[in-house]
Parts: C-alpha cells; sequence; structure tokens
C-alpha cells in the first residue's frame, strides 16, 4: 500500500520555524520526484517547492524563497520542509506529493499524502 504521511504541523509565533516531514512507503521513494503544495482556507492550492529523486535539484515559489528550505533522504524514505521566518500567509495544510514514472506497463503516477496543518499566529 502507497503511503505519504506528514507530520511536524502545528501553531506557531510569526517569525518561528518548524519542520515538516513525509514519510513514504509502498513505492520506490527514491525514484520520485517530490514536491511540497500548501492549501489555506478559502484558497486553491499553492506550489511550495521541488526537489528531483535524486536531491540535487530544488525550486521554490518566490513566496518562500529564502525562508524554506526543502531536503530529503532516500535512505530514510523521507522527505522534509524546513520552514524559518514563518509569517500569518504561510499558514495552510500542507501537502507532500511524489510522483515519476514506471516502465512496466509503461505509465505515470502521482501520490498525495493527507496534508499537515501550520499555523502561523501570535
Amino acid at each position: 500500500e502507497v503511503q505519504l504521511v506528514e507530520s511536524g504541523g502545528g501553531l506557531v509565533q510569526p517569525g518561528g520555524s518548524l519542520r515538516l516531514s513525509c514519510a513514504a512507503s509502498g513505492f520506490t521513494f527514491g525514484s520520485a520526484d517530490t514536491s511540497w503544495v500548501r492549501q489555506a482556507p478559502g484558497k486553491g492550492p499553492e506550489w511550495v517547492s521541488f526537489i528531483n529523486s535524486v536531491g540535487d535539484s530544488t525550486y521554490y515559489a518566490d513566496s518562500v524563497k529564502g525562508r524554506f528550505t526543502i531536503s530529503r533522504d532516500n535512505a530514510k524514505n523521507t522527505l522534509y520542509l524546513e520552514m524559518n521566518s514563518l509569517k500569518p500567509e504561510d499558514s495552510a495544510v500542507y501537502y507532500c506529493n511524489a510522483a515519476g514514472v514506471v516502465s512496466t506497463p509503461p505509465g505515470e503516477y502521482a501520490y498525495w499524502g493527507q496534508g499537515t496543518q501550520v499555523t502561523v499566529s501570535s
């Protein structure tokens, strides 16, 4: 069974930090490109950050660049998002995503976690 399980969310004051984790199982995590996507109440999904399967290429949304750091540990099948200098507008449910291709049968896949709530408030 494929699973992506996020953790690490919570309530933090503005300027604070959190570290999100996403534990993967049931598929070859080391072959998947991964992302973090967030959704605030009443808003559409917002892509936050991407890291490729081997961890040597990363991208960030302008809104989080310089404050968030994405990383992964393929030996532990885990994706991370280090969030610093948090702002109220960072409040959202954060989802991890893993995507890739398979050869037998040929096709693509995209898996999603259940999300973890981040609330930035004083």
